[in-house]
């Protein structure tokens, strides 16, 4: 079992601009490409920076208004300068995040969130470019058919990894709501089984009215061996 992958459902073609390039150039790319950023980068193809829409709005907040009022006397020193900005280079952010592209799209989601960003340049082991994951791409796993779900469920949870018979646990899957009903063998193996459930990509949500037959988890015995799945030790003294 294996989360879609930035590489699955990144933008493979990406716009981008050079250092040099002019304010109207960078705009006319964001309005002609339908798109809200695009990355700066240098003659190896490497990112230095993105310039967003946001960035181009800057010069426009800082002009005076038909009163004669100066906007910018209550901007940053570097928003100002940016504001004035004539190109590519001083309008950008030079701070960028990026992703790889065999990344899991949790890891992606994760980045943006940590840092509050829409999008992710993808690099590759050169920090060359390579692709651009958005918030929206990653948002494509919760398009998932039920269907997809419920099979992947199935198959890779049930069967590969918690070696468990279909027939034993009934899946239902609804707007990727995931309802589990039955009996499984150990108490020890429920958890296991729905936290692996919510990990599949396109899960919304999780019903589980699953049972047991032995009640493991207050005795000696081992921990059940789950295919893929690191368990924790026991120490007897």
């Amino acid at each position: 079992m294996q989360h879609r992958t930035v590489s699955d459902v990144m933008t493979h073609q990406v716009a981008t601009v050079r250092r040099d390039a002019p304010f109207k150039a960078v705009a006319e790319l964001l309005a002609e490409r339908d798109v809200s950023a695009v990355p700066v980068v240098d003659d190896a193809h490497r990112v230095v920076g993105v310039v967003s829409e946001g960035d181009l709005l800057r010069k426009e907040s800082g002009q005076p208004d038909p009163e004669g009022h100066t906007p910018s006397l209550w901007m940053s020193p570097s928003n100002r300068k940016r504001a004035r900005a004539e190109n590519a280079e001083g309008l950008m952010s030079h701070t960028v995040f990026s992703a790889r592209p065999e990344w899991s799209v949790v890891e992606a989601a994760r980045m943006m969130d940590r840092h509050h960003v829409k999008r992710l340049p993808v690099v590759d082991e050169t920090d060359r470019l390579v692709g651009i994951v958005s918030r929206s791409d990653l948002l494509r796993v919760f398009l998932r058919d039920d269907r997809a779900i419920r099979g992947e469920i199935i198959s890779e949870v049930l069967q590969r990894v918690m070696l468990i018979e279909p027939a034993t646990v009934s899946v239902e899957v609804k707007d990727g709501v995931v309802s589990l009903q039955g009996q499984l063998e150990r108490k020890s193996l429920i958890p296991i089984t729905e936290r692996l459930c919510r990990s599949v990509d396109g899960v919304v949500g999780l019903r589980s009215r699953l049972t047991f037959a032995f009640d493991d988890t207050h005795t000696d015995l081992e921990p059940p061996v789950v295919r893929g799945v690191m368990q924790p030790q026991r120490f007897h003294g």
